[in-house]
């Protein structure tokens, strides 16, 4: 039995709890299992989504150590720099971001909130971005000999730190359980760096060792849908944040705390290219929007829920079985893409 371990410090950033709510008309459409949304888009009205629970541990860490900046990567319309430059600028804290692609010229998107909020954006191509950690590092030293206090945040808030917003995400599902709600068959979520899924995969594991009685979302399996990479790459990478959060939290432990076939990533589903939406998910984005008045993005989740719905369509979740999909944010980088998305 390992207890999960006392939480670092962390700053209040989220509106927490996020409801949980079901999508009762597109899963009688589908004619499988009950399909609930877990609305972390709702984690904040501009700090929205699911990186917010990974900066409330990351920005701490970075205020304990005195930074005044913070660099940290992701596409052009990322929607983890845009929560990180908002967030920094609340806590009084610039914000360099490597963003990658061709500068469009016009601000939109989340890239027009990271401009109002005055982060730098350094607008790199594909091969820099390959060599994002060593480019942010170089970065950082440059700022430190020219006497700033600079903090690197990974793509995606990914690592170990950041990942524990979504293992203690296990006390908050309990918490709602707990009150008579369902508990989960399956657990689904988008997965473009990785540190959100380790961090379920990781909660769900050290939440089941628990044994603390009552309802036990633990019982869930958990699935990431890969928007880039593979399923491979995602795998690999969950238990490299795994291993990195053994060594920082539960040094004593010396057995790995994720094996390769407890993580699944459900592959097929990325399109073309990251951030390429493709027609049937374009389609799927308008139909749920119509059905449930659920806002879903062509980046990260609007490709995850429709590998979700295939799934369903192909058997992987069964009738009579409770999938609860962790709906991530993306709402602004809707209109950048309004040209493919209105019929």
């Amino acid at each position: 039995m390992i207890p999960l371990p006392h939480p670092p410090r962390r700053i209040s950033l989220a509106n927490l709890p996020t409801r949980i709510h079901p999508l009762s008309r597109l899963s009688a459409a589908l004619g499988g299992p009950e399909i609930w949304v877990k609305r972390d888009d709702e984690t904040g009205s501009d700090l929205t989504g699911n990186k917010v629970r990974k900066l409330e541990f990351l920005l701490a860490e970075a205020l304990d150590q005195r930074a005044d900046l913070i660099i940290t990567c992701g596409g052009v319309q990322s929607n983890h720099c845009r929560a990180t430059a908002i967030a920094a600028r609340r806590l009084g804290l610039d914000s360099l971001l490597f963003l990658r692609g061709e500068d469009p010229g016009t601000r939109d998107g989340n890239l027009l909130l990271d401009a109002l909020v005055g982060a730098d954006l350094r607008f790199i191509t594909p091969e820099q971005y390959a060599a994002r950690a060593s480019l942010m590092a170089a970065a950082a030293a440059e700022l430190r000999a020219a006497g700033r206090r600079p903090y690197v945040i990974p793509e995606g808030g990914s690592n170990a730190l950041g990942s524990y917003g979504y293992v203690i995400l296990f006390e908050e599902l309990a918490s709602q359980s707990a009150g008579g709600g369902p508990e989960w068959d399956h657990i689904v979520c988008a997965t473009g760096s990785g540190g959100t899924l380790a961090g379920l995969a990781l909660g769900a594991k050290l939440a089941g060792r628990r044994g603390d009685g009552g309802s036990n979302p633990a019982q869930a399996q958990v699935h990431g849908v890969n928007v880039c990479d593979s399923a491979l790459y995602f795998r690999a990478r969950a238990i490299e944040i795994a291993e990195e959060f053994r060594q920082r939290f539960l040094p004593e432990s010396t057995a790995p705390l994720l094996a390769a076939e407890e993580v699944s990533v459900i592959e097929g589903y990325k399109g073309p290219a990251y951030a390429v939406p493709y027609a049937e998910e374009l389609a799927l984005i308008r139909e749920v929007g119509r059905t449930e008045g659920l806002l879903l993005d062509p980046v990260y989740t609007g490709k995850a829920f429709h590998g979700l719905v295939e799934e369903v369509k192909r058997g992987r979740f069964a009738r009579g079985e409770r999938v609860l999909f962790i709906h991530t944010g993306g709402a602004f980088s809707l209109f950048p893409y309004r040209l493919d998305l209105v019929d």
